[in-house]
């Protein structure tokens, strides 16, 4: 017995009679996005507009003195240039001294917030407002003892297994039990 495939593209249900006319969108930053990258198949053709509604965009961060994370901005260039009102922005980007460049797939929708990864190793377990991903919860479960290192090299709360919130936010009944933890 065999089996058939088929496929529709993600974005309009339309049936793909060819997988050659599939593309690989990948979403790394939308306002509904709250876990991460997602992958999505869309026909070529339906993308042809793409390009011609593209904005031409500045991803900027703001250091404030009085805060430990930065606030990522997303502007439109065209904005941005304006702020400059002594000397044009391309002089001001051209004299400006140079940081370590951005990892790749670092840009956030126009509009957004970019969003903190809690589920990746480098955020896990950090106090945050909001839901704990099943993801961050296991991420923490599997690496307790590096992410409490990193919190308090930071100058954060480290995950208490003593601390009936943090067992219950993090899952960590097992753990808890297994190294002995007297819950307060």
């Amino acid at each position: 017995m065999g089996q058939k495939i088929i496929r529709f593209s993600d974005l309009t249900g339309t049936h793909v009679e060819n997988d050659d006319d599939l593309v690989r969108i990948v979403v790394r930053g939308h306002p509904d996005l709250a876990d991460g990258p997602v992958e999505i198949e869309a026909l070529g053709s339906e993308l042809a507009a793409v390009e011609q509604l593209a904005l031409d965009l500045v991803t900027i961060e703001l250091h404030y003195p009085d805060t430990d994370e930065p606030e990522t901005v997303v502007m439109e260039a065209e904005a941005f240039n304006r702020l400059a009102s002594a000397t044009p922005m391309s002089e001001v980007l051209r004299g400006a001294k140079r940081v370590a460049a951005a990892l790749p797939g670092q840009q956030t929708p126009a509009g957004a917030k970019e969003r903190v990864n809690y589920a990746s190793p480098e955020h896990a377990g950090r106090p945050h407002k909001g839901r704990t991903t099943d993801a961050e919860k296991q991420v923490v479960r599997q690496r307790l003892d590096e992410i409490n290192e990193r919190l308090a090299a930071e100058g954060v709360r480290t995950i208490d297994l003593g601390n009936a919130e943090h067992v219950a936010r993090y899952g960590l009944e097992a753990l808890a039990q297994e190294r002995g933890a007297t819950l307060a």
